[in-house]
């Protein structure tokens, strides 16, 4: 797969940050009172058509933004894999970007030239999709590489680039092992269905397998499951069914069927008895698993089990996450979900035990919840609450046309999974008619204690037409749009508040974020952490509002509310749907002026907080961004603080109301902060709302807090510093040094000059590291530019025996780029293309703007000079960048910061002759 994750550690990623919520009546009620309950609707419209050779094609016309989604799914993933052979759907992947029979060239070279967005390729168990946005006068070029790799690929699959990415590849299973827990999803697979059974293996594969694998195969792979036929295109936005008509019958008419194919449809496997397990690994808390094999996707079971999944643990308001976590302490996180494929569904709880806690008591609650939950099934506010909430995610996906998730994905699922493009509506309306007796109905059948069908049908006589489009050469990318913003209304409150607005009324939903001048240093000369783990306790408690009841308004509006700490800023975060603005606001300003901090949710949160840094130690990657900027800046700097804001245990377990209630007082006053708003609505709509809600926040009697920074040398030599992690498959290598702050004149040239050398796919280190050597699963450099100053930074993950090449490696491609290869002009022009390029689709999510803004606003700019960035970029010369390079890389200078077997790497580093080679423990303190 191409930078992105599993279907399954994506849904356990995004389930691992929310949390749950505890009800005290299960008494049932009757199908009229959910019926009263009106779910905002997601009505997408689309035409089909399919071509003579079979191919099926999608198309939703939107025409917000001058951009098209190219979506294309081929109904072939792991599960249609032989024992022996698996990881092959996700290899073949990987090859479908290494160029074809008429551009033999890095696939993301002319998308990143056209400004392509949300461009990647995923594998999953039942799909093998690749998608990206572009701009409209870029649709031939990517309709053009599309079917080049339908239909012209197997000519460019040469033995050497599948060696080259069956080592990316496996870099990339080393990488997913070397994570806490990384070994448990292969494990599952093997343990929960029967030996054979296509979702008994994982979607990577096993190294043995994949060491196997041929030229042949793949060759094979390719010509069994990559025809026309077997593939579904989806173009949303910008385009009209007639033009697609005619594009999709000029580039993908000629591309041959391929085989008739033989698919199972279901193979649910539902277990029976308990049976146990446990594994040895190096995590930093125990953690309990419990699932079951269930339902399979499309089917109204499969919807009830997911609400069912969200109301027993899929929140802070849901039932296991207030006994475990929040009752009885005994958890420091408890999750589930319904995870729905093709044959079968399975139903997952997952739960962190606090130190000094046995699984087995975990075991037991979750065991007395559930119980609970399959007698008297949910109340009707559960079930509305999380209904409701789940209809307005989907509200807000439908904002996008493509992307993980957008329109474009809804659309092709459907028309894979069940040849249907609307099958999204089915879910919606079980999701609808559910009522407290269907969940607990599904309950019973699935969670208290299996068929095989097949049809084979003939194919029909598909054929191909005659070649229309000129294969020869790549269709140019035509003039891209001038970008164009909405203005940015201005008004200041009666309190003293500044406020922007940019109307924006696609989909009636309004997001604003609430920035003030803080951040984490602020915490500079108290206790590190302070910024964050305030913020996130004004979301525990006011004087009117407990955190459940806080969360569960929240759900039943259908609104997000969030608090974040970054280095130089807190903010507050809304989003609301246009109808629920004024109790949304009402929400957000209490949370505002009259949290309470309660000590027993303090005392909660201290223990899970502090759980939370030990597992961000566990992170190689967190790891080193915890440690890095305390060695560039110093200890007693704002900026030498861990990077995850998360502070340090000694700091978090010394924190006390007071420290709180003071960074409340101190920094969150509205003399120092901005208000940012995008949405469906007008000043004269919003500012009496916002009147009423904020005007008795008034800034207190005492002088604005001002930041203490102070100006720190850059290091004169190199630094090495080793953190030992015994057995780790591959090493982490992070090497900064001092950078200029996102402030500077010249912060355009110096992203320009960084995207270069490390910023995108096909940059300089990563096609070294990654495409070249087969060493590490992505590279990357990184300038970090903040309000006073910066840091540059090098990250590359990779396999142990190589860590003293990459290393080598490295310190050569930094070095040359200063002066024996400095920047091309070509180089330059890919990415001048790329930065300017995709600016047409860079805006379309409210999100997406509301953050543009805010970080524009924050530079001490405004709406001209965000919409005017296209010239800027492009005015940069070659010579610009190279005088730049030579004043922002320094590689004599680098702190390095490396995690992994000491006993395979410290000897080779030390041979390296950076400097001395310290051992630091886990908190980067010197052993």
């Amino acid at each position: 797969m191409r930078l992105k994750k599993s279907l399954a550690a994506v849904a356990v990623a995004a389930a691992l940050l929310a949390g749950c919520q505890a009800t005290a009546n299960h008494s049932p009620t009757s199908a009229a009172v959910i019926a009263t309950q009106q779910l905002p609707a997601v009505d997408i419209q689309y035409e089909t058509f399919t071509l003579d050779n079979g191919l099926r094609v999608v198309v939703h016309e939107d025409r917000k933004a001058p951009i098209v989604a190219v979506n294309v799914w081929y109904a072939v993933g792991s599960k249609d894999e032989k024992p022996g052979q698996t990881g092959f759907a996700h290899l073949f992947e990987h090859l479908m970007f290494n160029g074809t029979e008429n551009y033999d060239d890095e696939y993301f070279g002319p998308f990143e030239r056209a400004g392509a967005t949300d461009m990647n390729g995923t594998t999953s168990n039942d799909r093998t999709n690749y998608f990206q946005n572009v701009p409209t006068p870029a649709l031939d070029m990517a309709l053009w590489m599309e079917s080049d790799r339908m239909g012209h690929l197997l000519g460019a699959v040469t033995q050497a680039k599948l060696d080259e990415q069956r080592g990316v590849v496996q870099n990339e299973k080393r990488q997913g092992m070397a994570q806490p827990y990384g070994r448990v999803f292969e494990f599952l697979a093997e343990q929960t269905f029967p030996k054979g059974h296509p979702y008994s293996w994982s979607v990577i594969g096993s190294m043995e397998d994949l060491d196997a694998a041929s030229l042949e195969d793949v060759h094979q792979w390719f010509n069994d499951y990559y025809g026309a036929a077997n593939a579904v295109v989806v173009l949303a936005g910008d385009i009209d069914v007639a033009t697609a008509k005619e594009k999709m019958e000029k580039y993908f008419g000629h591309i041959p069927a391929g085989k008739p194919l033989q698919k199972l449809e279901s193979w649910v496997a539902k277990g029976t008895g308990t049976k146990r397990a446990t594994m040895e690994d190096n995590v930093p808390a125990a953690r309990l698993y419990r699932l079951w094999n269930t339902a399979e996707l499309g089917t109204a079971d499969a919807t009830y089990l997911d609400l069912a999944s969200n109301i027993l643990a899929g929140g802070t308001s849901s039932r296991l996450y207030q006994r475990l976590v929040h009752q009885e302490q005994i958890a420091s996180m408890v999750t589930g979900f319904q995870y729905d494929r093709l044959l079968a569904g399975q139903f997952f709880i997952v739960a962190d035990a606090k130190p000094g806690v046995e699984l087995a008591q975990i075991e037991a609650v979750i065991e007395e919840e559930l119980a609970r939950f399959i007698q008297f099934g949910p109340t009707v506010e559960e079930l509305q609450r999380f209904k409701f909430s789940k209809a307005a995610n989907l509200v807000r996906q439908a904002e996008r046309i493509g992307g993980f998730g957008g329109k474009s994905d809804l659309l092709a699922a459907g028309m894979v999974f069940q040849n249907n493009p609307a099958a999204y509506q089915q879910s919606m309306d079980y999701l609808a008619q559910a009522t407290p007796q269907d969940l607990q109905a599904a309950a019973q059948r699935w969670l208290t204690d299996g068929d095989f069908v097949l049809h084979v049908v003939p194919q029909p006589n598909y054929t191909t037409t005659e070649l229309a489009s000129d294969r020869s050469q790549l269709p140019a990318v035509g003039d891209l749009p001038a970008l164009d913003l909405p203005e940015l209304t201005t008004f200041t409150l009666s309190n003293g508040l500044q406020v922007a607005l940019a109307e924006r009324h696609d989909v009636p939903t309004v997001q604003m974020n609430l920035s003030f001048d803080s951040g984490y240093v602020a915490d500079v000369g108290g206790k590190v952490g302070t910024a964050s783990f305030a913020m996130n306790m004004l979301m525990e408690g006011t004087t009117s509002r407990t955190s459940q009841e806080i969360v569960a308004e929240l759900n039943t509006l259908g609104a997000q509310l969030s608090t974040r700490a970054s280095i130089d800023r807190t903010s507050i975060h809304l989003d609301s749907l246009v109808t629920q603005l004024e109790p949304s606001l009402d929400i957000f300003a209490d949370i505002l002026k009259h949290a309470t901090f309660p000590s027993d949710e303090i005392e909660r949160q201290r223990s899970t907080w502090i759980e939370g840094i030990k597992k961000e130690k566990a992170n190689p990657t967190s790891q080193a961004l915890r440690i890095l900027p305390g060695l560039i800046f110093g200890d007693n700097h704002g900026y030498g603080v861990p990077l995850t804001g998360s502070g340090t245990e000694a700091s978090i377990q010394s924190l006390n109301r007071d420290d709180l209630v003071s960074f409340r007082d101190t920094w969150l006053r509205p003399d120092n902060a901005r208000l940012v708003i995008v949405g469906a609505t007008t000043a004269a709509e919003i500012q009496p709302l916002l009147e009423a809600a904020l005007a008795d926040w008034q800034a207190p009697a005492t002088p604005m807090p001002t930041k203490q920074l102070s100006d720190v040398p850059m290091t004169t030599s190199q630094r090495v510093y080793v953190i030992d992690q015994p057995n780790a498959p591959q090493s982490t290598i992070l090497a900064g040094h001092l950078a200029p702050s996102a402030k500077v004149d010249n912060a355009d040239l110096i992203d320009v000059t960084n995207a270069i050398l490390g910023g995108t796919f096909t940059s300089r280190v990563n096609m070294n590291l990654r495409e070249d050597k087969g060493w590490s699963y992505g590279a990357r450099t990184i300038w970090q530019g903040w309000d006073h100053s910066g840091m540059f930074i090098t990250m590359a993950p990779v396999q142990t025996d190589k860590t003293k090449e990459s290393i080598e490696e490295i310190v050569k491609e930094l070095t040359q780029y200063r002066a024996d290869n400095p920047a091309t002009q070509d180089e330059l022009e890919k990415i001048q293309a790329n930065k300017t390029a995709k600016l047409p689709g860079a805006y379309e999510t409210k999100g997406a703007l509301l953050s543009a803004i805010v970080g524009t606003l924050n530079q001490d700019k405004d709406m001209e000079w965000l919409e005017t960035y296209a010239q800027r970029v492009q005015a940069i010369s070659v010579d610009d960048v190279r005088q730049t390079a030579q004043t922002l890389i320094h590689p004599d200078r680098l702190t390095w910061v490396i995690i992994g077997d000491a006993a395979k790497i410290v000897d080779e580093i030390r041979e390296l002759n950076l400097g001395e080679v310290v051992m630091l423990d886990s908190d980067g303190q010197p052993l």
